[in-house]
C-alpha cells in the first residue's frame, strides 16, 4: 500500500500518524502467532486431537495460493486416466498439459485411447458427454 503524502494536509497527515501509531501499538502488544500455534498444538493434542481434525487440512500448514489468493478454483483429486505402458508409475489424469512421456506417443501417431487404464474413464477418448436433459417447469393454473 502506498499513499502520496504530498497531497495530504497537516490535519490529514496528522490523523495518519496517529492512526498508524494505534495500530502499531496493538501489533506490538499481540503475542507472536507462532507461539500461538504451539500452544494450540499441544491444547489439541493434550485433549486426543490434531489440528487437521479441528481445522482441515488448511488449518496444519499454509493454505494453497490459490485459495490464499482468492484466484482459481480448487479442485478436487482425480483418478489416473491413462498409463505409460514402459514405466506403470507414470500416469495421467487428463487434466492440465499432456506429460511429455504422452505426447511422445501422440506425436508418433499413436492414438490416446491405447493409454486408457482399463475401468478408469466412463467416456472414451473422442467422444463427448452425453447431452443434458433439459428441465420442464409446468406452469399452474390459477
Amino acid at each position: 500500500m502506498s499513499i502520496d503524502l504530498t497531497t495530504l494536509s497537516p490535519k490529514e497527515l496528522g490523523s495518519l500518524i496517529a492512526t498508524a501509531r494505534k495500530r502499531q501499538a496493538q501489533l506490538t502488544q499481540r503475542t507472536p502467532v507462532a507461539q500461538v500455534r504451539n500452544k494450540l498444538t499441544r491444547l489439541a493434542k493434550a485433549e486426543g486431537y490434531t489440528i487437521e481434525e479441528l481445522f482441515g487440512a488448511a488449518g496444519a500448514g499454509r493454505a494453497r495460493k490459490s485459495a490464499a489468493t482468492g484466484r482459481g478454483r480448487k479442485l478436487g483429486k482425480v483418478a489416473p486416466k491413462y498409463r505409460n505402458p514402459e514405466n506403470p508409475k507414470e500416469t495421467w489424469t487428463g487434466r492440465g498439459k499432456q506429460p511429455r512421456w504422452l505426447a511422445a506417443y501422440t506425436a508418433k501417431g499413436r492414438d490416446l485411447g491405447e493409454f486408457v487404464i482399463p475401468g478408469a474413464a466412463k467416456l472414451t477418448p473422442g467422444k463427448s458427454r452425453p447431452a443434458a436433459k433439459k428441465r420442464v417447469v409446468k406452469k399452474s393454473k390459477k
